[in-house]
């Protein structure tokens, strides 16, 4: 045909859409339990607030984001991620002046420009949180204890969670010519990637997924913590415990985003090929001064929607029915035609799921389009049954009928 979707983009199709309709529903519900309010931001900002928020040596601002210049000779970046856009909401629109915390969540697309594979696509959809305002470690494992609890609910089995302290800017500074003093030997054994980045950023160094073997031996940034840092840290620690969320200490660590300061964490699961990242985050308590805002600190996370669903699929997780209607009406006679269009609205008007034919077709081919729709029960209006003001249910299930008064069909299926 003539036209196709975009290389790293997706159709996803009524039959799948179901499972991505569940899986974004757990997570607005679990935010209403853990108090998070919706924010939605533009899919597009300027290009300058992801180089100053996500970091100009990240492989995101480098190599990935799609930004072009607009008629007004402005350059725009689509969003490659979720953070900066909310915190730069949160700054433009001043919920610096509330009273509480502000504790935020986003549903939606990104966009960058990878190799598409399994689980990594162009156009992508994050599910994130993120709460502004406190320094306490307690919200640092409140932020990890939502995305744990959003992966056990949905179903998923076998995520496991990896915990780190990146420490602060200056701690990190430190560390640097440490973790330099260890990569230079390696220098000409290591990627072209990880060469690059010993230049301009050495810890990134350690997340490179190719040379992990050469990094056995690497020194820990947890040993180049501070009292502040590590107490803070011991404290994520103890919060997750007492919570009973399973963990382990990554000193290896970093996340791929330039704004962490002190905790650091990532959500892994096996199954999608090569990768095994499906989720992570930390504490940015730099990233709202650093755009123009006060100086408040910020947790949060940015949890991938088709890996998630991906490992649904891949784990066979049984989710509830989502398919399937409550009713089918069928019409047979000109008079019951013209009833049915009144009665299926008023069975929506109820919250009922109703459906009923458009195509002129015999009754055994509605009873066949109820099948397929999964219809809990079929009702059949006849004229003759509309002169009586009564309409024959049945019950798919187990095939029983029986007649009821039209005025009370919707509180038969109700019941």
């Amino acid at each position: 045909m003539k036209y196709q979707k975009s290389p790293g983009t997706q159709d996803i199709l009524p039959g799948a859409v179901e499972r991505w309709q569940f899986v974004e529903g757990k997570a607005r519900e679990l935010c209403r339990r853990y108090n998070f309010r919706e924010i939605r931001t533009p899919m597009f900002e300027s290009t300058e607030l992801f180089q100053r928020g996500v970091g100009e040596t990240t492989d995101i601002v480098e190599k990935e984001m799609y930004t072009f210049i607009d008629r007004g000779d402005r350059s725009l970046t689509l969003r490659p991620e979720g953070t900066a856009g909310v915190v730069r909401g949160y700054v433009e629109n001043k919920l610096f002046g509330e009273p509480d915390l502000s504790k935020l969540y986003y549903i939606g697309p990104m966009f960058r420009y990878e190799r598409a594979q399994a689980g990594r696509y162009r156009q992508f959809h994050q599910f994130g949180v993120e709460a502004i305002g406190a320094v306490d470690a307690a919200l640092d494992a409140e932020v990890i204890a939502l995305g744990y609890s959003f992966y056990t609910e949905v179903g998923l089995k076998g995520v496991r969670v990896e915990v780190n302290s990146v420490g602060t800017p200056e701690i990190r500074a430190a560390f640097r010519e440490r973790l330099l003093a260890f990569l230079e030997p390696k220098r000409e054994i290591l990627c072209k990637d990880c060469q690059s980045r010993m230049d301009r950023n050495p810890l990134r160094v350690l997340d490179c997924k190719t040379d992990q073997k050469h990094f056995t031996d690497a020194p820990s940034i947890l040993d180049s913590l501070d009292d502040e840092c590590r107490t803070h840290f011991e404290k994520v620690q103890q919060c997750l415990t007492d919570m009973d969320i399973p963990f382990e200490i990554n000193h290896r660590l970093v996340r791929g985003l330039d704004y962490y300061t002190h905790t650091a964490f990532e959500f892994k699961a096996e199954g999608i090929g090569a990768i095994d990242t499906v989720g992570g985050g930390g504490r940015y308590n730099g990233l709202v001064a650093g755009i123009g805002g006060p100086d408040q600190p910020g947790v949060g996370f940015g949890i991938g929607l088709e890996r998630t669903v991906l490992l649904l699929e891949h784990q066979n997780t049984e989710l509830p029915e989502l398919n399937g209607i409550d009713v089918y009406v069928v019409a047979l006679g000109e008079a019951a035609e013209r009833e049915v269009s009144k009665t299926v609205y008023q069975l929506r008007a109820r919250g009922i799921r109703a459906e009923r034919d458009y195509q002129g077709r015999k009754m055994k081919a509605q009873m066949k389009s109820a099948d397929r729709l999964s219809a809990r029960f079929t009702a059949i209006l006849g004229d003759d049954e509309l002169a009586r003001g009564e309409i024959m249910l049945k019950e798919m299930a187990t095939g029983d009928q029986r007649s009821v008064a039209l005025s009370a069909l919707a509180d038969e299926i109700l019941r």
